[in-house]
């Protein structure tokens, strides 16, 4: 009788694969023959879950965003839950935003191919789409993040906007530094980074 295998499971094995690959060698090295290698399969037992490489890193792209804008989506309640401009509230601002950051083994992994599929976008167009809603969900988090902290200033929209952005790039910045430097920018900076931040943006 021949053995049932869970497409799902399977499929998701091989993005797996992707994502060791590009923690360790960079997305160059993720080729069908790499990938299926990294995951002990036949080239052609890739092929029958995807049809060729773009298809493969499309999806791979598509999970690793799903997987990151899940946990910060998690984390939403928490921080609704609690009181502005209590303890409680910021430390829960915290947590999540830290679902973002490269703190542990699991989401060193998710930011650095995050990044690297983000930067392929620039070239590879078929990954555009995907980069487009990588930004879009992790803004629309961050803007309510921006809501519950910043006080209204008679502003309006625009210096939400502006305070958006700035918290965006305190965020890839952290990324990129605690990627590229861990022995300096531990999850204890970071944590103090971005506790710096929210006090000066509820100020």
């Amino acid at each position: 009788m021949p053995k049932i295998v869970d497409a799902e499971a399977r499929r998701a094995e091989i993005v797996e694969a992707v994502f060791r690959i590009i923690a360790v060698d960079g997305l160059e090295r993720a080729s069908l023959r790499e990938v299926a290698d990294e995951a002990g399969l036949a080239v052609g037992s890739v092929r029958h879950y995807f049809a060729g490489s773009d298809e493969l890193l499309s999806h791979s792209f598509a999970a690793v965003v799903d997987r990151i804008t899940g946990r910060l989506t998690a984390a939403l309640p928490a921080m609704a839950a609690s009181e502005p401009g209590t303890g409680p509230h910021r430390e829960a601002v915290l947590t999540l935003l830290g679902e973002f950051l490269p703190l542990d083994e699991e989401r060193a992994v998710d930011a650095c191919v995050w990044m690297a599929f983000k930067n392929a976008a620039r070239i590879r167009p078929f990954l555009a789409a995907e980069a487009d809603r990588s930004h879009r969900e992790v803004a629309a988090v961050v803007g309510q993040v921006i809501t519950a902290l910043v006080p209204d200033d008679g502003d309006g929209q625009q210096s939400l906007a502006v305070e958006a952005e700035r918290l965006l790039a305190t965020l890839d910045g952290l990324c990129m530094h605690a990627l590229l430097q861990p022995a300096w920018m531990t999850a204890q900076m970071c944590h103090d980074v971005l506790d710096r931040h929210l006090k000066s943006l509820a100020a």
